[in-house]
């Protein structure tokens, strides 16, 4: 004989099933949050970075061009943090804030960093600030009486430059300038050109000054004799002048 459950148990079972059925959705929406957590940590942080970037990048740009080394220096070194994106900008806006406050050696450390983590048409723009950079400290050579050591200079400089892949001569590169009022190519050229006339110009040996000798001075006999030979050359002039009727007007050199 069947014993029927009685109406309160089974509302009783049902809300305990409810029950035990939302505790477990709730551990599960839990677990998935912590376990998601990191993730959305990394995606914030990403976009955070990112944000920063183009902000750093914009203030040292800007700062540059006021003519604010340091403080273009000062963004760009708060490029450096976590340096994930485009990871070559950081040193080489730092290296070029550098080389305008005249910070020549470590502006092309900078640069050369830059020029190591720089991929593609990313090293265009990297190699003529490097190469410009360098020139400059072989102009700094030069005034200070360092010949060789500048001609050294030009010709790192110039090598730099004439490294430069082909693709940097392309239209693409010309969008990816760092500078979109310079002629790529055209720079480039201008400075291989410039490089070349100085390196020439302090290769070439200096011309060594002779000293003057000095001619020998006539003795007081010598004068005498000359100034009787010049008293009686006059007077056969003055006498072939009468005789020809006054002659031409003009005297023969000696």
């Amino acid at each position: 004989m069947t014993t029927a459950t009685a109406p309160d148990d089974v509302r009783a079972d049902a809300a305990s099933a409810l029950l035990a059925s939302n505790r477990r959705r709730r551990r599960i929406r839990r677990w998935v949050a912590i376990g998601s957590l990191p993730l959305v940590l990394v995606a914030l942080l990403f976009v955070g970075k990112l944000l920063s970037m183009y902000a750093f990048a914009h203030q040292s740009i800007s700062a540059y061009v006021a003519d604010d080394y340091a403080g273009s220096e000062a963004s760009a070194r708060g490029q450096e943090f976590l340096n994930w994106f485009e990871p070559y900008k950081a040193p080489f806006n730092v290296g070029t804030a550098l080389a305008g406050s005249e910070q020549l050696p470590d502006a092309r450390a900078k640069l050369e960093e830059a020029l190591d983590l720089a991929t593609g048409l990313e090293v265009c723009g990297v190699r003529i600030n490097l190469a410009i950079v360098i020139e400059r400290m072989g102009d700094a050579a030069r005034a200070d009486g360092d010949g060789a050591g500048a001609a050294q200079l030009y010709a790192e400089a110039l090598t730099v430059t004439t490294e430069m892949p082909e693709e940097c001569n392309s239209e693409e590169a010309e969008q990816q300038s760092s500078d979109p009022n310079r002629d790529m190519q055209q720079s480039k050229e201008d400075l291989e050109d410039r490089l070349k006339q100085k390196q020439q110009e302090q290769e070439q040996p200096e011309e060594q000054e002779q000293p003057q000798e000095e001619e020998p001075q006539p003795s007081d006999d010598k004068l005498e004799e000359l100034k009787d030979k010049l008293e009686q050359g006059t007077q056969e002039r003055d006498q072939q002048q009468g005789d020809d009727g006054g002659g031409s007007g003009t005297d023969r050199p000696w």
